[in-house]
């Protein structure tokens, strides 16, 4: 059995991930590939616990330290019962976030020591890494406002992470773009500022390339 191919899509906040994703992983089953979606936190009933734990603004949300490893419990989860079994199997798994966000998160926006997130990322996963990343990039004016529109449309608030300010939300687009350039064989850098028919586009032709 060959092995299936692990694609994460990686971004800061409303850089169009879930539209872009969904379609992504339909154009792979229509191209004859088993497709498992998948997202984190998230993807097993721990791991979507632990999601509503890391969401949860009321008397105690997580420190620092804590919210970094409940995102690395929430991985350990989906990695061991969910990610590798369905790789195994031949299936292609797309999954919405995965280690480098918490890089750029909980490293570049919170400042935790990006070795100390190495160390524990590689035992949580067990030292599996994606084939292949697409990272959304949007500069900081046009996400604003799609998260105020998405607000205003939805009547929600931002969430505990969205409204983290401007200064962390800079640090972590920073962080993801030097990712992106200290692995670009893996990263591939997507600019989703534009339409979603353009950036879908973007997004098929990067995918083409790393194909070939």
């Amino acid at each position: 059995m060959v092995p299936g191919k692990f694609i994460t899509f990686e971004g800061g906040e409303a850089c169009g991930k879930s539209t872009q994703i969904r379609r992504f992983a339909e154009a792979l089953r229509e191209a004859g590939h088993e497709v498992l979606l998948t997202r984190e936190p998230g993807g097993t009933r721990l791991a979507e616990l632990v999601r509503g734990l890391l969401k949860d603004e009321r008397e105690d949300p997580p420190v620092d330290r804590a919210e970094l490893l409940l995102f690395l419990a929430a991985r350990a989860q989906l990695v061991r019962n969910v990610i590798r079994p369905a790789l195994a199997k031949g299936t292609w798994v797309v999954s919405d976030r995965f280690c480098d966000s918490t890089f750029a998160y909980q490293g570049y926006g919170r400042g935790m020591p990006l070795e100390t997130i190495r160390l524990m990322n590689a035992f949580a996963t067990e030292d599996l890494k994606p084939d292949l990343t697409f990272l959304l990039d949007v500069p900081p004016d046009v996400a604003q406002a799609r998260r105020a529109g998405r607000e205003a449309a939805t009547a929600t608030a931002a969430d505990r992470i969205e409204s983290a300010g401007d200064a962390f939300h800079a640090r972590l687009r920073a962080g993801f773009l030097e990712m992106a350039a200290a692995e670009p064989d893996r990263i591939k850098i997507i600019d989703a500022a534009g339409d979603m028919e353009t950036v879908a586009k973007e997004i098929s032709e990067a995918f083409d390339a790393w194909m070939m």
